[in-house]
């Protein structure tokens, strides 16, 4: 019975043993297992923290990207805050300037202010002097519309003077070309209707004799030119006086050539009076000579002509002519 009973507790041994045994192989298995679950779980959680680790790396290196912009933006804004400096000192100084001049034009605008004082009293005074013209003025246009019929008058009066003006000096373009159409070719007078005549067809040198042998020539000039002045009525109550001029060149001294050119001019017009239709037409009266030395030499190109100063020269004036010429110089400029 107690070897039964010694059996009997040896199996209880071996079994209980063996539920020990379970029991540690299942907790073993049990902790077998959650290491292998700890271990999955804890590469998933790696490789995710490795997913997140590349996503920061690459979060960092844009973070690095845009921190090397934002410095080379900052050296740019330096360097602008440097410029902007500059320039602030010199609106500065534009401003310190500035500030000068205003100080200066408040100054004058001072003096300004007691010249406009001034000016303002002198305004007054002539506004016065203002109202007194005023009152003249109209006085003034009382007596200017008094006026305006006698001016317009006037002017009527000065239309038809001026017609017989144009019709006065028209005659001596008459006369002009009255001359010419009587000379012919053979003999030329100038715009102005002067006859010209060289001395030396006329006189030896130094002399004041005429030449025989120009005397012909003389007298057929003459009586043409002459009697185209004297001939016509409508001519000759027009004229004045019939010059005769003599001239010279510039060699020799200026009384020398005045007493020369003067002989030259009386025999030329004592050649004159002694021809019969002189004595005819009566025309001493309005005959004169003088001699002009070398005051009126002729010149080409600036330089005397010194053959063709030495001349005679038969004009002749119109009665009133000094006027007359003035006259046609306004109606000219008209």
């Amino acid at each position: 019975m107690f070897k039964r009973k010694q059996n009997s507790d040896n199996t209880n041994f071996w079994i209980s043993y063996a539920d020990l045994m379970a029991g540690l192989l299942f907790v073993f298995i049990l902790l077998i297992g959650a290491i292998v679950v700890k271990s999955i779980v804890l590469k998933s959680n790696l490789n995710s923290k490795k997913k997140n680790l590349a996503t920061v790396k690459n979060t960092l290196t844009l973070k690095d990207r845009e921190i090397k912009n934002l410095k080379s933006m900052l050296l740019k804004q330096k360097a602008s805050l440097s410029n902007l400096s500059n320039k602030i000192v010199l609106l500065q100084t534009d401003i310190n300037d500035l500030n000068q001049t205003l100080g200066k034009k408040d100054r004058d605008i001072k003096k300004y202010k007691g010249n406009i004082l001034v000016l303002s009293n002198q305004l007054v005074d002539a506004n016065h002097s203002i109202k007194l013209k005023d009152e003249q003025m109209v006085a003034l246009l009382a007596k200017l519309n008094d006026k305006e019929t006698r001016y317009e008058k006037l002017v009527s009066d000065l239309q038809s003077t001026k017609s017989r003006i144009k019709s006065l000096t028209g005659i001596k373009i008459k006369v002009i070309s009255a001359l010419k159409e009587s000379l012919g070719d053979k003999v030329s007078i100038d715009k102005s209707g002067v006859l010209r005549l060289s001395s030396k067809v006329l006189f030896d040198k130094g002399k004041a004799v005429l030449k025989e042998d120009a005397k012909e020539n003389l007298k057929d000039v003459f009586s043409r030119y002459i009697k185209t002045l004297v001939e016509n009525e409508e001519i000759r109550k027009h004229l004045d006086r019939i010059i005769i001029e003599g001239h010279s060149d510039s060699d020799g001294t200026y009384l020398y050539n005045l007493q020369l050119s003067q002989k030259r001019a009386y025999s030329v017009m004592n050649f004159l009076l002694g021809l019969d239709f002189a004595k005819k037409y009566d025309i001493k009266p309005i005959v004169m000579a003088s001699g002009r030395s070398y005051l009126d030499p002729i010149k080409v190109d600036g330089v005397e002509d010194k053959n063709a100063s030495r001349r005679i020269e038969i004009k002749f004036l119109l009665k009133n002519s000094e006027s007359m010429q003035e006259i046609e110089k306004i109606l000219e400029d008209e």
